[in-house]
């Protein structure tokens, strides 16, 4: 379904506020402006529409099935058909079966639902000293890959936490990704310490590219965020990044070097399958 090999990605790095409308007019405004310059897929963060913090989940989140009340969607879905592009909605908090979740909605350029993520591990961390969270607590996690049809490319979709499992890359490379997203938002330890690291490590190993994006640092919520939304090439170059403020990255991806990376190390005819074996449990 490719019909774009080589395109320009937005990447929209936003300070989230305690104020939803905010937060929804500063996503459209950064959608629209990275559209005008020429991106056909645009990225939004981690809990874009909400400070991510335990006090606003609930109060921020939306059924996806109730249109009139489910306005991040809506817009996201209206942005897309607007303005003729692909959209990776970050994520927001979904009501899904009685409880909480962490999703990505993914829409097509005629403003279609392509896909939706529910993020599958979730952020439970307890560093003495330092940062103590229980995504658990809150969120249902998601029980399924997400891997989408595009028009540019096949799409593997993670949210934050999710980047710390390759296996999970490599199902999205099995199933023939040319580009993971992987909406985060990594907090000070865990960002200056892995969030370049588990990026390059995910575009190496399975050869493909790669593109985060965060919130800002001084978004409202509980933990001060890392920022540096980032889009990776398959031998692990960064091609762009940001720093830690409110910005708008725009990058080109160049299928072509899937393609050449892989003929130049061609590790997926190296695999010892009479050693080891991976197995893609939901196909």
């Amino acid at each position: 379904m490719v019909k774009l090999s080589k395109f320009k990605i937005g990447l929209c790095q936003l300070s989230v506020t305690t104020e939803k409308k905010t937060n929804i007019d500063k996503a459209c405004s950064a959608i629209e402006f990275a559209s005008k310059q020429g991106a056909s897929l645009v990225v939004l963060p981690e809990m874009w529409n909400c400070p991510y913090s335990t006090d606003y989940f609930e109060q921020f989140a939306e059924n996806f099935d109730d249109q009139e009340s489910a306005s991040s969607y809506k817009m996201l879905s209206k942005l897309a058909s607007q303005e003729g592009i692909t959209i990776v909605g970050g994520s927001i908090p979904e009501r899904c079966e009685g409880q909480l979740c962490n999703t990505c909605c993914v829409f097509g350029p005629n403003g279609d639902l392509l896909a939706k993520h529910r993020k599958i591990h979730l952020f439970d961390v307890n560093i003495p000293d330092d940062i103590s969270f229980k995504e658990s607590d809150i969120f249902l996690a998601g029980s399924e890959p997400t891997i989408v049809d595009t028009d540019v490319g096949k799409i593997g979709i993670g949210i934050c936490h999710d980047i710390r499992f390759p296996e999970l890359a490599m199902v999205y490379q099995a199933r023939g990704a040319h580009l993971i997203c992987y909406p985060g938002a990594f907090n000070m330890s865990t960002g200056e310490a892995l969030w370049e690291l588990e990026q390059k490590a995910r575009a190496v190993d399975n050869q493909l590219f790669v593109a985060t994006c965060s919130p800002s640092r001084f978004s409202a919520g509980t933990y001060t965020i890392w920022g540096h939304s980032t889009l990776v090439d398959p031998f692990g170059n960064v091609i762009a990044t940001s720093e830690h403020d409110e910005t708008i990255v725009i990058a080109e991806v160049d299928y072509s070097a899937i393609q050449y990376t892989r003929d130049s190390f061609p590790i997926e005819k190296q695999r010892r399958q009479d050693i080891y074996k991976f197995i893609d449990l939901h196909v």
